[in-house]
């Protein structure tokens, strides 16, 4: 039996910080709010050079099987036929389509049984960044685990000895679970963890944990908490910026005055503390942003993704102005929740990240630190492998990406699915998947973090703090292999 308590960190963070923000106010606006993190130490750094950590989160639920798509002979007849042409009013990719495209992927170590997969036609950027210059490794099947399941497993009513991830297939808990190894209602995600351990890397602690995407769950520490920034810089206090009607110097230099000095009683002094560091904050973010990136790898790339990652380079950039050695940053993009209009949506959804992951890649080696930044695509779950007539449902596993100069790219990770929707428990893989083809993670999430992890720096020791289900896998289960280690960083 798994004697496990998944959300044991968050409930311990959860009361360390509200014993250390009692006092700052935590339902303060977030332009103050975001700037309350405690100065006190952390746990032992991770090391002296600069890496940043960068999760692209795929909001909605990306579908797995238009994505990496399977490719050799045996495997393409099998879902073709399970998804039906689209000549044919369904929704599988043709393979001449990826064949015009150029996105068949050819790893340097092929796959076991001649098993071959492309990217979707619209992925031409990250196909050659894979081909070529070999910095994309792809994760295959990869999703929340407590323990290692099978179907009959997970079928099994002991859910004591075969523990699940709590309500599978719900957008808002899957997205938290991702991020946090618990439901929604987290209140600590494993990027905030890393950011634990980082904080006394850094002069300034409170850039630590970064995001361009809003709240979320994933930078949420037990002392970091996540400053956020829009795609244009950082956020301001609008008073004491001069805007929301205080257009004039006298007024604004009052309000600045109003909001920052100190007070007689304690808790307008704390309110007032936290809004002077939310000021001060801004100023030095505005700062490290005006140093221009000496090459644009950009371009004309203009899409809600693009322009966050092109923030995030311009952070990483201003690293020794923010005053940072170690960072992790949050990005996203949505309208993955394709249940319908699957063939007429995709595609967009594809390119704009194929681009801009690329071009984020491009960034980072015209700045000389390609192999100090790694980026990695989530998501809510994947979907089914069978199609709802013009679309795919809610799923489990899913396939994402890595990449940057530190991975051990041009490789496949994980455990290629069998492709199938055959409830035959004579049929080979049937115990793979759930059901119209969900598949069960043959990777967790927590393998996939502490891979992450590793590379980032974390000692050994601390990794089960970060992701509590790590201590579940680590050999074979199921003839299928669970490493703590997935390989795909240097």
């Amino acid at each position: 039996m798994y004697l496990i308590d998944p959300a044991a960190h968050s409930r311990r963070a959860f009361l360390r910080r509200t014993g250390q923000l009692a006092m700052a106010g935590t339902a303060l606006p977030f332009a103050l709010n975001l700037a309350a993190m405690g100065e006190a130490a952390a746990q032992a750094a991770p090391g002296d050079d600069y890496k940043a950590l960068v999760c692209v989160f795929l909001f909605g639920g990306n579908d797995y099987a238009n994505t990496v798509i399977t490719y050799d002979d045996p495997s393409y007849t099998a879902y073709s036929a399970i998804r039906v042409p689209q000549a044919s009013g369904g929704i599988a990719i043709a393979k001449n389509d990826m064949d015009v495209a150029k996105t068949l992927l050819t790893p340097t170590t092929p796959l076991a049984g001649a098993r071959q997969y492309a990217l979707h036609p619209a992925m031409t950027q990250l196909a050659d960044l894979f081909n070529v210059d070999g910095k994309v490794a792809v994760q295959l099947n990869v999703g929340p685990l407590v323990v290692p399941l099978n179907r009959a497993q997970y079928n099994n009513s002991n859910k004591k000895l075969y523990p699940q991830p709590p309500k599978l297939f719900s957008h808002n808990d899957q997205q938290s679970t991702w991020q946090s190894s618990s439901p929604e209602g987290s209140t600590v995600g494993w990027g905030g963890n890393l950011g634990d351990l980082a904080l006394s890397q850094n002069t300034n602690s409170l850039f630590t944990c970064m995001s361009v995407s809003g709240n979320a769950v994933f930078l949420s520490g037990d002392q970091a908490l996540q400053y956020q920034v829009s795609t244009s810089g950082a956020v301001g206090i609008n008073s004491v910026k001069g805007t929301s009607g205080y257009v004039s110097a006298s007024v604004r230099s009052a309000m600045a005055q109003l909001v920052q000095e100190a007070r007689s009683h304690m808790l307008e002094n704390e309110y007032n503390r936290v809004t002077k560091r939310a000021v001060e904050a801004e100023t030095t973010v505005t700062g490290a942003l005006s140093a221009a990136l000496p090459v644009d790898s950009f371009g004309a790339l203009n899409t809600n993704l693009s322009r966050q990652l092109k923030m995030v380079a311009r952070l990483i950039h201003g690293r020794t102005a923010l005053g940072v050695k170690r960072q992790v940053f949050f990005v996203s993009m949505g309208g993955f929740d394709l249940h319908d209009n699957l063939i007429a949506n995709q595609p967009g959804l594809m390119q704009q990240l194929s681009d801009a992951m690329t071009a984020f890649y491009r960034q980072t080696a015209a700045l000389g630190i390609a192999d100090k930044v790694t980026a990695f695509t989530a998501s809510d779950f994947g979907r089914t492998l069978a199609s709802n007539g013009n679309g795919s449902d809610h799923g489990w596993g899913s396939h994402h990406f890595v990449v940057g100069g530190a991975v051990n790219g041009k490789q496949f990770y994980g455990t290629p699915q069998v492709v199938s929707i055959n409830n035959d428990a004579k049929l080979a893989g049937y115990e793979g998947h759930v059901g119209q083809g969900r598949l069960i993670p043959t990777t967790s999430v927590d393998q996939y973090g502490a891979t992450l992890a590793r590379w980032f720096g974390v000692p050994e020791a601390d990794l089960p703090g970060i992701l509590p289900n790590l201590k579940n896998f680590g050999g074979n289960a199921n003839g299928i292999d669970y490493p703590k280690n997935v390989g795909f960083m240097a």
